[in-house]
């Protein structure tokens, strides 16, 4: 029995190692070239689509980051105030850019020079490379390190932003720039939202309201309404220290401000110059009475406009002027707080 037992197990074995290498014998012509083929197809893409993976996680990584983000296409839709301080930065870009190629020689203007009107500082670029300019810079530089200064340095320039320096039809000078705290914003005899109004500027109104039908107080005194509709509103001086008027006469800015109206009175014709006062008179002497229209009368300030402010109708006159030259009338009333 356990002789019978032997011989059959024997006999199972004996075939189960037929049936294998009948088995291994099948695979054995073909195993050895697909594997290792395989083996390279395999690898090689492995190794690829680790660096495909890399190359899709770099862009990736940077598109994701805080900085690109925010200016894909398919970022939330910009609001008001968010595309406004944008065009911002592009024109103090653009004003960068052209200070870099023919602006101020050796950079000494730069710290001075914040937020220029690509326009203007295109037609001052060689006031702005003379060594006055370089004085004047210092001098501003080193006056903001020992106090305040008004306007703050991205206000000085306001003037050159509200329009293109060929869009200017009216031109009224100032003298000095606000000495009290958010008062000076960068155009003469306006003053910055939430400040009452000074005296000249409300005498202003009080001939505005006489003189101009439909015309109100418009409860604050923000002037960038006719700013934007290229009426140019220039002191003669730019900066000045806290409390102190006239602390920065004498300095610089009147050169930088005669240049100014020395480009208009040639390069333009037809302007309105609105000429308050004998220091105004004085500075604008040089205009072409040929070319331009010139409207004088004494200041608005309370010493002064019961002697011949009151009653000029200068801003009536200046609409009629206008119109004789085929330009736009002022619409003295728009004065909206931007």
């Amino acid at each position: 029995m356990v002789a019978k037992g032997l011989l059959a197990l024997l006999r199972n074995y004996r075939h189960k190692m037929i049936g294998q290498s009948k088995i291994s014998a099948f695979f054995s012509t073909s195993s050895k070239r697909p594997l290792s083929s395989c083996s390279e197809n395999v690898d090689e893409p492995a190794k690829k689509s680790k660096q495909a993976e890399s190359n899709h996680d770099t862009p990736e990584t940077k598109f994701s980051s805080p900085q690109k983000s925010g200016n894909t296409p398919s970022s939330v839709a910009l609001t008001p105030e968010q595309k406004k301080r944008m065009e911002a930065s592009k024109k103090a870009a653009e004003a960068r850019w052209q200070e870099r190629n023919g602006g101020a020689a050796n950079g000494s203007a730069s710290s001075l020079l914040v937020e220029v009107g690509p326009s203007w500082h295109k037609a001052l670029a060689a006031e702005f490379s003379k060594p006055y300019f370089k004085e004047l810079t210092s001098f501003v530089e080193s006056e903001r390190k020992r106090g305040t200064v008004y306007p703050p340095p991205d206000q000085v320039f306001t003037w050159t932003q509200m329009c293109d320096i060929r869009d200017v039809k009216v031109v009224i000078l100032g003298q000095d720039p606000y000495h009290g705290p958010k008062q000076a914003h960068g155009l003469c005899f306006s003053v910055q939202q939430g400040i009452r109004p000074p005296p000249s500027l409300e005498n202003m109104f009080k001939e505005l309201t006489n003189d101009i039908e439909g015309f109100k107080h418009p409860g604050h005194g923000v002037l960038t309404g006719w700013a934007r509709q290229g009426v140019l509103l220039l002191n003669a001086c730019l900066t000045v220290r806290a409390g102190q008027a006239n602390s920065h006469a004498g300095k610089g800015w009147e050169k930088l401000t005669d240049a100014v109206i020395s480009w208009l009175n040639k390069n333009s014709t037809g302007t309105v110059f609105m000429l308050w006062g004998s220091y105004a008179q004085k500075k604008g002497a040089c205009i072409d009475k040929k070319k331009h229209h010139i409207l004088k009368a004494v200041h608005p300030s309370p010493l002064s406009a019961h002697r011949g402010f009151f009653g000029c109708k200068h801003f009536s006159e200046c609409n009629k002027l206008l119109k004789k030259e085929g330009k736009s009338p002022v619409d003295w009333t728009k004065l909206p707080l931007d």
